[in-house]
C-alpha cells in the first residue's frame, strides 16, 4: 500500500477543520500522511488541530502569514508520499475517497486524476471531461482542488508562484506537462460552498486572476494570456451546461 500526503493549508478556519480532518481519519485507506502548515491563523485552528492524536498527522505553523500557493509549497516540499491529495481545510471526504482513486489509478496506470464531487448547499452532482489534454487543461481548470491525486514519481516536485488566487490551477498546468488528467466519476468530495468563495467574485476580477496566471505563472505573451483568459471564460459556461446536474 503506497503512502499517500494529503496537503492541508489552513487559515482561521476554525468552524470547518475538526470535520476536514475527521474526513481523512475516516479513509478506508489507512497509508496517509496529513500535512497541515497553518498560515499564522488567529483563531481557535490551531488548538483544535492539537486536540488530533495520531501520529499520520503532522502539523507546521509558519513563521509569517505567507499565502495559500506558498503554503502549499511548504507541504509539498515535506510531503513523503508517491500520491499527492489535496484537501482543504474547509471541506471534507468521503470515506472511501483515497481506496477508489488509488485503485483506479494503479489499476489503469494513471498518475494523474480527479473525481466528481457533490455540493451539500445544493443538490448538485459535478464532473468533468473523462480525458484531459494538455490543451484541455489550458482551456479550463476542470478538476476542484480536493478531487486531485498526482503520482509525485512521474511529475517531480511542483511549486508555483506567489499566486493569490488560481492557484490550484497553476499546480495542474505543471502536472499536465508530464501526464494526461482522468476523471474517475464517483462523488468522492462534499463541498460546501461558504460565502466569499472564489465562484462569487464578479466576471471581471476572475477574469483579472485569469490573466495574472497566465502571464505570471506561465509566463504567456500578452496576447496569448488574453486568449486563454478568453477560451477559460468560454469553456466555464460550457461546464454548467454539460457537466452539473441536480441530484436527488
Amino acid at each position: 500500500m503506497e503512502l499517500v500526503s494529503v496537503i492541508m493549508p489552513a487559515y482561521n478556519c476554525d468552524k470547518y477543520i475538526a470535520d476536514a480532518i475527521r474526513s481523512v481519519l475516516a479513509q478506508t485507506y489507512s497509508n496517509w500522511e496529513l500535512l497541515i502548515v497553518d498560515d499564522c491563523s488567529t483563531d481557535q485552528t490551531a488548538q483544535i488541530i492539537a486536540s488530533f492524536d495520531d501520529p499520520r498527522i503532522r502539523y507546521e505553523r509558519n513563521a509569517h502569514n505567507m499565502g495559500a500557493a506558498l503554503t502549499r509549497n511548504k507541504a509539498l516540499r515535506a510531503a513523503q508520499g508517491r500520491y499527492i491529495a489535496f484537501l482543504d481545510a474547509d471541506d471534507a471526504w468521503t470515506p472511501e475517497k483515497l481506496e477508489h482513486q488509488i485503485a483506479f489509478m494503479q489499476d489503469n496506470g494513471y498518475d494523474f486524476t480527479y473525481t466528481a464531487f457533490r455540493r451539500t448547499d445544493k443538490p448538485l452532482h459535478i464532473s468533468g471531461p473523462r480525458h484531459i489534454s494538455r490543451m484541455g487543461m489550458y482551456a479550463f481548470c476542470w478538476p476542484a482542488c480536493p478531487t486531485v491525486i498526482y503520482n509525485r514519481e512521474k511529475t517531480g516536485l511542483i511549486q508555483i508562484s506567489d499566486l493569490r488566487k488560481n492557484n490550484d490551477y497553476a499546480m495542474w498546468l505543471h502536472v499536465i506537462q508530464k501526464a494526461d488528467c482522468h476523471l474517475l466519476d464517483e462523488e468522492l468530495f462534499l463541498y460546501n460552498k461558504h460565502a466569499g468563495s472564489v465562484s462569487d467574485a464578479k466576471i471581471s476580477v476572475l477574469l483579472k486572476w485569469h490573466y495574472r496566471l497566465w502571464r505570471q505563472e506561465m509566463h504567456c505573451a500578452p496576447i496569448a494570456a488574453l486568449f486563454y483568459t478568453f477560451v477559460n471564460a468560454v469553456f466555464g459556461f460550457y461546464k454548467k451546461i454539460r457537466y452539473v446536474s441536480k441530484t436527488a
